[in-house]
């Protein structure tokens, strides 16, 4: 299974974000050792802005762990096509579509209602695996 990583578990991870940070953990420990996760490209920037000073050896690890999907112009035309409110969430679906995901893994279901690709959270995705 492929699956694209949502900005907001990567966050849960590195700003030890509770209750939610367990799950997500688990999430990435998944990634690492499956090696068929990804992150959306403008997933590393949010990361890095937000995490200031941390933003850098967090996105060095992550790095070591998932993919970067693949994307340009297509895709970002794709993402302002998709019938997604949020245009930022409409960029994750057009990087995981771009990867080949078959699952994004979020805890901001509700936005990706609309998604050509399924969106579970990171409790849900673990229930799956196990």
């Amino acid at each position: 299974m492929r699956i694209l990583i949502d900005t907001d578990v990567l966050l849960d991870v590195a700003l030890d974000r509770l209750p939610h940070v367990e799950d997500s953990a688990a999430v990435l420990r998944w990634a690492e050792s499956s090696g068929r996760a990804a992150v959306a490209w403008h997933s590393l920037t949010n990361c890095a802005y937000l995490l200031k000073g941390s933003g850098r050896s967090f996105l060095d690890k992550l790095l070591t762990i998932v993919r970067v999907s693949p994307t340009g112009d297509a895709e970002a035309r794709r993402a302002m096509q998709l019938p997604i409110q949020d245009l930022e969430d409409a960029f994750q679906v057009a990087a995981a579509v771009a990867w080949g995901a078959e699952l994004i893994v979020t805890r901001n279901l509700a936005d990706f209602k609309n998604s050509p690709i399924r969106a579970v959270s990171p409790a849900t995705l673990l229930k799956k695996l196990a």
